[in-house]
């Protein structure tokens, strides 16, 4: 069991935490407020980066002290959005939201994962007629492979994760998100992940 923090309650966050705690950890909820997200952050040994990407670098910077030595574990894509309120950009092109974050908080093990798929398939990708995948990115090991736990526990099956390597590779997995909009207008709202065929 860990001490988990899931900043942002919207429908990704509140997916992530409800699962996570049938899965037995303590889960802490905190909204964007700075003095509540504080809170949660000091308190935990995960921290869950669910906030809206565009403004995720702000928030979780101003929280530099309460990360420091945490892992950080960012399933946030940073874009901005379409006359449909659908994703369009991306806001750091030719780096990731994974990167700056990492930048940002040096004493933080920042690892991202997650983020090549819509919300529901975070907690149950054995709903999904194929084979998805979740992708991990980040420079410490033992960080990944907490997170590879915590991706067991969220149902996702040993074979199923892939650790691309160092949190550079984390700019391919953000940038598929631009696949989003396209999938969306063809097919809905339709779960689906990003999944690599062998």
């Amino acid at each position: 069991m860990s001490t988990i923090a899931v900043l942002g309650y919207g429908r990704v966050g509140g997916n992530l935490a409800a699962a996570l705690a049938r899965a037995g950890h303590e889960v802490t909820v905190a909204d964007r407020t700075p003095g509540v997200a504080a809170n949660a952050a000091r308190t935990a040994r995960i921290v869950i980066n669910a906030t809206p990407g565009a403004g995720s670098l702000d928030r979780l910077a101003a929280l530099r002290e309460e990360l420091r030595n945490k892992i950080l574990v960012d399933v946030s894509n940073a874009t901005t959005d379409g006359p449909d309120g659908l994703p369009a950009d991306l806001i750091y092109p030719g780096s990731s939201l994974a990167e700056q974050l990492q930048d940002a908080l040096p004493d933080t093990r920042v690892v991202k994962t997650l983020n090549t798929m819509l919300f529901p398939v975070m907690t149950s990708p054995a709903a999904l007629t194929q084979t998805p995948t979740a992708f991990l990115s980040g420079e410490d090991p033992q960080a990944k492979q907490t997170v590879r736990e915590l991706l067991t526990d969220l149902g996702w099956h040993k074979k199923w994760i892939t650790d691309l390597g160092g949190i550079r590779t984390a700019r391919a997995t953000e940038a598929a998100i631009l696949f989003v909009p396209h999938v969306i207008r063809s097919a809905g709202f339709t779960p689906f992940a990003i999944s690599i065929a062998r």
